[in-house]
């Protein structure tokens, strides 16, 4: 089952891809860092004021790399931070970019106090045709807790056996 599985994820601060790399340790498949051309800013505050305009203008920045072969992939997983509420605009240019029809998607963020906010309802939108699994959401990297919760989520939602 691990070659039909995609772990596609945008982190800014760290804190996304350390969930996604937990997720591929348990289930395998193939992780994809979605990369802005244009890197965010670094700091904080110039970060949420950038995103907060891209978000409300509908912004979907252009990405670094494409992805080969997204038709081979049975089930996507699908992690953003939550900014403003949603997904960071990387992603929406990710979900917008690939006809993900027939997939499974399995939405995860990571968030500083706002939890899932609307990112499931975001992300079924951008793919309509899909099937969305429940989301995974943490609050920053989740600590020392956060492999015990991401094993309990994938056992809920029947992607792991163990």
């Amino acid at each position: 089952m691990a070659e039909h599985i995609l772990i596609a994820y945008f982190s800014h601060s760290g804190n996304t891809q350390k969930i996604a790399n937990l997720i591929h340790r348990e289930v395998g498949g193939t992780l994809h860092e979605i990369q802005p051309e244009t890197p965010y800013p670094n700091s904080y505050n110039a970060v949420v004021d950038q995103a907060k305009k891209e978000i409300q203008a509908g912004y979907k920045p252009a990405l670094q790399s494409t992805l080969d072969h997204v038709e081979s992939y049975d089930t996507i997983f699908i992690g953003s931070p939550n900014w403003c509420s949603t997904i960071a605009p990387p992603v929406a240019t990710f979900l917008s970019k690939y006809d993900l029809s027939d997939k499974t998607i399995v939405p995860f963020c990571t968030h500083g106090g706002g939890g899932l906010g609307r990112v499931e309802k975001d992300i079924a939108k951008l793919c309509p045709q899909s099937t969305i699994l429940s989301s995974f959401e943490i609050y920053g990297s989740g600590t020392g807790s956060a492999q015990a919760k991401v094993s309990a989520w994938l056992r809920k939602i029947g992607i792991a056996q163990y």
